[in-house]
């Protein structure tokens, strides 16, 4: 019974988020609360939920701290050159803007953590994609897929988890696996180049000069978190369609106020903002390194690294108090949507797992294997990495049911070796759960709604992960 309310609870949110009925913040409390009720264990719905916010309360604090730090570096001018750098290939080319997303997005990515990644990707992206009238879903599902395969680094996570797991060496595990990961990481960059055709087909072409044009000042640098930008199914948006056959797109918009709100979304780029810092860029580069340097020999835990962090890049760039509180309330909005998702979050989790909800369907998958699979269980292990770590933390996975499957295997002589490795193929997708925090980051940065980016990019997302399930089979490290 646990096992299929645990599968229609998941449904439930799932249908409910993409079709738009509620959002994912009141999704994510109100259906687990509701499912706890209906188990019988809606007297120990607080035990869980406090349990679920104790569990995630420091990647909460990671996230807030986080933000508040690569704002600041974006307020200060710290990312400028990446973005100028990008500007210079992409050339207002809608098909090498979306090449540029993937590659960028790779880059970041290997300091091991999704939420810098996503921040630096979409502000460096975001106003290029909205002056351009690009659909902002590719935006982000090329940024969530390129991440989910940069992510099984051994300082990102799942080698890390599947290693103590499975009391194996993290290096043994990922070092045979980098064939099949830098071919999946070439699919995200073939499907970015896909999809940038289509949006060039689409759009047309624009000149740097008619792209970039220079706004005034404004402030605020980094996008805002919000909710929706109106971004449909498939990745089409309102924006009205460019004339793709003449080598030029259409600027307009619908009416004057749609575009007052475009050109005030573009100032993100301004190179004359008053919060720039020329004179403290090494300071903040060097600043910066030492974090990620930190982060990675993990020689504190991420929150404390990104609280001082904040804390110092605050008071060098902006030494004055109104400076200061000024830049805080610049990115409150991004803090609360995220931080409030984590918390939100917590509850979902806190009810799958106090109720045995997420054992009993962990239980069912692995016994759903039949025996005739065992001596193939690496390759069952990596077809049902796709689903399990979409619907389940990775904790969950890794600890729960990787065990399960590599004992499983041992009886028929597969290696564990091998099902960590092949427990790794479903990354790409499982970067864009609702279970994630930092894809609320993604989402909220680039105003996405999470139903829209999740039907675009689950697709795309399984494909890559095949792909590197498929790659790791043929070099024979699956």
């Amino acid at each position: 019974m646990l096992t299929i309310l645990g599968f229609a609870m998941i449904a439930t949110f799932l249908v409910l988020i993409m079709t738009k009925k509620m959002s994912p913040i009141a999704a994510l409390v109100l259906i687990p609360a509701l499912f706890c009720v209906a188990v019988g264990q809606g007297a120990q719905l607080g035990d869980y939920v406090i349990d679920g916010v104790g569990n995630l309360a420091p990647t909460a604090a990671m996230l807030m701290f986080a933000i508040v730090y690569f704002g600041v570096m974006i307020d200060v001018g710290l990312f400028d050159p990446i973005v100028r750098a990008i500007l210079r290939f992409c050339k207002a080319d809608p098909m090498r803007i979306v090449v540029g997303t993937a590659v960028l997005a790779a880059i970041v990515s290997l300091d091991g953590d999704g939420s810098t990644t996503f921040m630096i990707t979409v502000s460096a992206m975001y106003p290029l994609y909205k002056r351009l009238k690009m659909s902002l879903v590719v935006m982000t599902g090329v940024a969530a897929t390129a991440n989910g395969v940069m992510n099984t680094l051994p300082w990102g996570g799942p080698t890390a988890r599947a290693a103590t797991a499975l009391k194996l060496d993290a290096s043994e595990i990922f070092v045979p696996m980098i064939p099949a990961l830098a071919v999946g990481l070439l699919a995200v960059f073939l499907l970015s180049y896909v999809l940038g055709l289509r949006e060039r087909k689409r759009l047309g072409i624009l000149t740097l000069d008619e792209a970039l044009v220079r706004e005034p000042e404004q402030e605020t640098v980094m996008a805002g978190a919000g909710g929706g930008a109106g971004v449909g199914a498939g990745g089409e948006d309102r924006l009205r369609k460019g004339s793709g056959g003449t080598g030029s797109a259409d600027l307009t918009r619908d009416d004057d106020e749609e575009n007052a709100d475009d050109e005030e979304e573009f100032k993100g780029l301004d190179p004359n903002r008053s919060t720039l810092r020329p004179k403290l860029y090494w300071f903040n580069a060097g600043l910066t390194v030492a974090l990620l340097t930190a982060m990675i020999m993990e020689l504190m835990p991420i929150p404390v690294l990104f609280l001082l962090g904040a804390a110092l890049a605050l008071t060098v760039n902006f030494p004055h108090m109104p400076d200061q509180r000024a830049r805080i309330a610049a990115h409150a909005d991004n803090v609360l949507n995220v931080s409030g998702m984590v918390f939100a979050a917590a509850v979902f989790t806190g009810v799958l797992t106090g109720t045995g909800m997420v054992e009993h369907m962990a239980d069912w998958v692995v016994g759903a294997v039949p025996d005739a699979m065992g001596p193939h269980m690496a390759i069952v292990t990596g077809l049902l990495s796709l689903p399990l770590t979409y619907f389940m933390s990775n904790d969950g996975f890794y600890f729960g049911v990787v065990p399960v499957l590599a004992e499983a295997g041992a009886a028929h002589g597969v290696s564990p070796l091998e099902i960590a490795r092949a427990s790794l193929a479903g990354q790409a997708l499982h970067m864009s759960s609702p279970l994630v925090p930092a894809v609320y980051v993604l989402v909220g940065m680039a105003k996405v709604e999470f139903g829209d980016h999740t039907r675009f990019t689950v697709k795309w997302a399984v494909l890559t992960s095949l792909v590197v399930l498929g790659a790791g089979i043929l070099f024979g490290t699956i």
